[in-house]
């Protein structure tokens, strides 16, 4: 009696498109080559408004063949936004990426779907700074901004990654249709993998080949995506970063902070208001401004406006932190110390203070992961 047939993994590629009629029927006619007894594919082409026939391509494109299915923007969104439409409709085992302008080789997804396959890998990422095959040689600065934005990256998420901007990226589709996408053009990449690593899935990461194209050619990101990319790494990363990234974005604030602290103190200290009312004045007027920034950049995403017990407590986290405060001042001036070193030392202490009892107090985070499908709850 033979044995039941494996039915084939079935891969869905989703093909965001502007502007790609050059390169289109070519890009799927290389997709449509990795189907094989043990693959079958599912090309899911995204129109993001397209300005040339790209459309009309991918429509007949569609006729023709039974695996794609075409979705149209009826304005041009970005790459980001034409990705969630894609990965909404997937229907595949396994969701990967396939920009239509062929710079990355279609042929390579096989090798990234092994890990994946064979249980070893949740999501997988092509390098193309760990391949030794053939590479286009362009652009020496936007390789490194490339290597910076992988280093921030990697800062954030606790991932070794060497290429977090890559486009080959291959997922459980269980994994990708849970993520709750925001970015609509190529702040994409920061965002995904901020959200991955937040899941704690398990991350490959494989060497490609990669031949670039000059702007000329067609290349659309620029320096204002760079930009937007080093906003995405803090905002969607700020908040489940590494304590010690967490300790240095939070020094940032809080030395605009102190600097407000020192500022109102010693303005009202030199016209002779008393240390005991000057210090928790200043004090309570930079608790102020510390809260607001590590609203809008460090924990914003654990902030509840409406939440009483949230205000209660921070408002009890500074009042112990400005007693400590004041009494470091008072104790200092008493000594004989100047009123500027005494109300640094004081800041320096409460600064240490209001970041512990901020990150484990006021907005404590629950820890991630590990990942599980929903239906597992």
């Amino acid at each position: 009696m033979k044995a039941a047939k494996t039915p084939p993994i079935k891969l869905s590629i989703v093909v965001p498109c502007y502007d790609e009629e050059a390169t289109l029927s070519r890009c799927v006619d290389r997709v449509l080559e990795l189907q094989d007894d043990h693959l079958s594919i599912e090309i899911i082409i995204v129109d993001d408004a397209s300005r040339d026939n790209s459309l009309g391509i991918a429509r007949d494109l569609e006729k023709r063949f039974k695996e794609i299915v075409v979705f149209q923007h009826d304005k041009n969104m970005g790459k980001g936004a034409a990705l969630r439409t894609g990965f909404k409709a997937a229907t595949g085992d396994f969701v990967a990426i396939q920009d239509a302008d062929l710079e990355y080789n279609p042929m390579e997804l096989k090798n990234l779907l092994i890990p994946l396959k064979e249980n070893q890998a949740d999501v997988v990422i092509g390098s193309r700074f760990l391949s030794s095959g053939a590479h286009r040689v362009l652009y020496f600065w936007h390789s490194l901004g490339n290597r910076f934005l992988t280093l921030l990256s990697n800062m954030f998420t606790d991932l070794n990654l060497t290429d977090m901007e890559s486009c080959y990226k291959v997922f459980r589709r269980e994994i990708i249709q849970q993520v709750d996408l925001k970015e609509n053009r190529f702040g994409f990449e920061p965002e995904i993998v901020a959200k991955v690593s937040q899941m704690r899935v398990r991350v490959f990461e494989i060497g490609i080949s990669y031949s670039g194209r000059t702007y000329e050619e067609g290349k659309k990101i620029g320096v204002k995506d760079g930009i937007r990319a080093l906003y995405c790494i803090m905002k969607y990363n700020a908040h489940k970063s590494p304590l010690p990234m967490q300790f240095l974005i939070y020094l940032l604030i809080g030395g605009t902070a102190a600097l407000f602290n020192l500022i109102i103190f010693l303005g009202m200290y030199n016209t002779g208001i008393d240390a005991s009312i000057s210090a928790p004045v200043a004090f309570v007027a930079a608790a102020a401004i510390n809260y607001l920034l590590c609203i809008f950049i460090l924990f914003k995403h654990q902030a509840k406006w409406t939440a009483p017990m949230e205000w209660l407590t921070y408002v009890l986290v500074v009042g112990c932190v400005a007693w400590v405060d004041m009494a470091v001042t008072r104790y200092l001036l008493t000594i004989g110390y100047s009123p500027t070193v005494s109300k640094l030392t004081a800041t320096g202490i409460a600064l240490i203070l209001n970041f512990l009892g901020r990150r484990f107090v006021v907005f404590p985070e629950k820890p991630s992961g590990p990942w599980r499908p929903q239906n597992q709850g």
